[in-house]
């Protein structure tokens, strides 16, 4: 196959699937199967553009990662206690349908029914990741859950790569300690690279590099990549290189997502046993859910998390590629694992799209589950007499606040989710409070206040559109919705999701340096 043939068929279905509303990521799956089922089965490039491509998703997450969010018990004891549910129930079950006497379960013994058990108890980072960003939900409260669960599971990933390949870390995996000491010297490169080309070049080298370093040091690279993004996160460039990074990464998992489709031949039986497994993914929903709240997670972040990691892995087809090349399975379970994979990614689609109207729908029954103790971050929010709320405390909600504030006085609130960003604020004696703007007990809350007017000051079109549709419907005639965009075409969408009138920052901060220079020059220019 031409190397480049793939580009067309993942247009042409990435824009199928965009048109009936699922994620374009779908629509490159099934352009995989359709180009496999036409005979096209050599993806070796696209194999090695989609590990480019999770390489630098990594790279990406550890540059937004706080590492203080993986100690939360509910993240590691909720991620260990669930892989090991599942690999326990799924094996078991297994095995039992293996005395059955059917033939794609002809080679499958309890070991190896624990081994795709253990396939099947991970859940997808490039999709919770892609689906989170299109909603503008990657700092929300269940956005970190699911976050930190997936990052735990890649960590325990890694770990069985290297176990089951034989990959013994060598002497000198002692040395890559010493990027600890570096991380100084790294944060002054990163600050010289500016904010064009060089930033870029800076991250993939980041990437690549230090996943380089780790495969010589005998360690799986991806977690080489996940680390040094997580060094680089405290760095004030980190979130724009992390954006300028995202059309890179997206582009090369296209490759993934073909590679995943083309991966084997589909027959009814192998179809029949992947939908019987997708279906098995609402068992795996529940248990998170049960676990999420028994660590005292409110039950809405709990159904919503749970809904983020209602699907299968591209995990389960690494761990199925390595038992085929061991002859432990034969090849028939690539395709199941990929099915599966397939079907749940489909089925999680909507299931995250309407996320909030399912919990709505269902929040009377599931309510009962709600631990009476609440965690600190889920504390009752009170917003006082505060009429004017800021979503979104960077430098362009800390402008607004202190203008504001000088206009009408202490009426002015300002939310964030980041705990630094508002104990800094706090110590400024800004009135700031930690909670998620993307919660509608939130709003329900600033609902019965005097909250009136809102402001979305969140650095990402995708952030500020995802609060305007949470408060829309429960905006008042009185009420007011503002937002700043960074583009033209960002303020039509904005109007599209309710806001009454949005700003461009660029444009009006050079009608103010513009004004400015007017009242300092006068007509002197004339003179």
């Amino acid at each position: 196959m031409n190397d480049l043939f793939w580009i067309g068929p993942a247009l042409v279905f990435g824009l199928l699937a965009v048109r009936i509303g699922l994620p374009p990521l779908i629509g490159y799956l099934i352009a995989g199967f359709v180009l496999n089922l036409f005979g096209y089965v050599d993806h070796d490039l696209l194999t090695e553009l989609g590990e480019l491509g999770v390489t630098l998703l990594l790279f990406t997450i550890g540059l937004k990662l706080d590492v203080r969010s993986l100690l939360k018990p509910v993240v590691w004891a909720g991620a260990t206690l669930h892989m090991l549910v599942v690999i326990v129930v799924f094996g078991i079950v297994l095995f039992w349908v293996s005395l059955s006497g059917l033939a794609v379960f002809s080679d499958v013994d309890f070991k190896i029914a624990l081994l795709i058990a253990f396939a099947l108890s991970f859940s997808s980072t490039v999709f919770a990741v892609k689906t989170l960003e299109e909603k503008g939900e990657m700092e929300s409260r269940h956005g970190q859950i699911a976050i930190g669960i997936l990052i735990m599971q890649d960590i325990f990933a890694v770990l069985f790569l290297a176990v089951s390949t034989g990959k013994i870390p060598s002497i000198w995996a002692l040395a890559l300690f010493g990027l600890f000491a570096l991380r100084g010297v790294l944060m002054r490169v990163m600050g010289r690279a500016g904010h064009g080309e060089l930033l870029v070049l800076l991250g993939l080298a980041l990437t690549f590099g230090g996943s380089g370093l780790f495969e010589v040091a005998g360690v799986k690279g991806d977690l080489g990549a996940l680390l040094i993004g997580a060094l680089m996160a405290a760095h004030p460039s980190a979130s724009e290189m992390s954006k300028k990074l995202m059309s890179i990464k997206d582009v090369l998992l296209v490759g993934f997502f073909l590679s995943i489709g083309m991966s084997g031949h589909i027959t009814l039986s192998a179809l029949l046993v992947a939908l019987v497994l997708a279906l098995a993914v609402i068992l795996k929903v529940k248990l998170f859910f049960f676990i999420f709240t028994r660590f005292r997670l409110r039950v809405r972040s709990s159904v919503l998390a749970s809904f983020n990691l209602a699907n299968y892995s591209e995990f389960g087809l690494i761990v199925g590629t390595i038992a085929v090349a061991n002859g432990w399975l034969s090849g028939d379970w690539l395709v199941i694992v990929a099915l599966a994979l397939t079907l749940t990614f489909i089925a999680a689609s909507p299931l995250n799209a309407r996320g909030p109207a399912i919990y709505a729908a269902i929040e009377s029954r599931v309510k009962r589950f709600q631990s009476q103790t609440r965690l600190a971050e889920d504390a009752p929010i009170d917003p006082g007499d505060a009429r004017i709320a800021i979503i979104g405390m960077g430098r362009v909600g800390t402008g607004a606040y202190d203008t504001l504030k000088e206009r009408y006085g202490d009426v002015i609130i300002g939310v964030d989710v980041e705990p630094d960003v508002v104990n800094r604020h706090q110590d400024a004696d800004r009135n700031v409070i930690i909670a998620d703007a993307t919660d509608d007990e939130f709003w329900e809350r600033c609902q019965r206040g005097k909250v009136n007017v809102v402001l979305l000051a969140m650095p990402e079109l995708e952030q500020n559109l995802g609060v305007a549709r949470h408060i829309q419907p429960r905006r008042t005639d009185s009420g007011h919705l503002l937002a700043v965009a960074q583009y033209p075409e960002e303020i039509e969408a904005l109007k599209k999701a309710g806001v009454d009138a949005a700003w461009n920052v660029y444009a009006e901060a050079g009608d103010g340096f513009a004004l400015e220079v007017i009242a300092r020059v006068g007509e002197s220019v004339n003179t």
